[in-house]
């Protein structure tokens, strides 16, 4: 497969890295070379069998806009942008595009989500209360992260709750840590994912473009990763 890359920072580096081992061809734009999506011409981006998307919440809409457009297939890790889903959604639809988007790549915390909602059904009626806390490091220009918010909508759901604390966090270089903690009368339970490494990241999201790169339509990477 070709792949290309938008963005250079942390995680769009290891992605290129990760794609690379898995034998693919690699391609990496920085926002120097795409400003205000210039970059994404019809010719460029249909060279492509995939393109993945680690840029800023403030790119990554014009980045969608230009590659759906010219119907890419696109795995977003950008988080931030949420309120334009449904506009993208659309614009892939009419396109005959493929779109793949998710708060968190990482197969670990796909996991822990699911944990979290069996976890929150079976305490809801035990007086339980539920909160969250995430942990990050001080760049990251999100807040709550991406994965907290996908957090509180599972426990939400889960407990038919109106609402779920959320606590953010920014310290030095953390990757990222996520708790949901139960607090009842007697006990308190912790349901903890803490990242060493962005490379999970960059794995799941490799793995979504080769999953994504035969398919069309958008999808939410929360329920296809046991397909990957």
């Amino acid at each position: 497969m070709r792949i290309l890359v938008l963005g250079h920072g942390k995680t769009g580096k290891l992605v290129a890295e990760v794609a690379a081992e898995r034998g693919h061809s690699v391609h990496v734009l920085d926002a120097k070379e795409n400003k205000d999506a210039a970059g994404l011409t019809a010719p460029f981006v249909t060279s492509f069998d995939a393109v993945i998307d680690f840029t800023t919440p403030e790119a990554v809409i014009q980045n969608m806009r230009a590659c759906l457009a010219n119907g890419a297939k696109m795995v977003i890790g950008t988080t931030g942008w949420y309120d334009k889903l449904a506009d993208m959604r659309s614009l892939c639809e009419r396109k005959d595009a493929a779109l793949l988007y998710g708060t968190n790549y990482s197969i670990g915390v796909q996991l822990m989500l699911q944990l979290a909602a069996t976890m929150t059904k079976e305490l809801r009626h035990a007086g339980y209360k539920f909160s969250i806390s995430e942990t990050h490091h001080l760049t990251k220009l999100d807040a709550p992260s991406g994965t907290a918010l996908t957090l509180r909508d599972v426990v939400s759901k889960a407990a038919d709750l109106d609402e779920v604390e959320i606590a953010s966090i920014r310290s030095g270089e953390a990757v990222g840590l996520h708790v949901l903690e139960a607090a009842g009368n007697g006990d308190k339970i912790l349901l903890t994912h803490e990242s060493h490494s962005r490379r999970p990241f960059a794995e799941g999201a490799v793995r979504a473009a080769e999953w994504l790169s035969t398919r069309t339509g958008c999808y939410d990477f929360q329920e296809v990763f046991p397909e990957l």
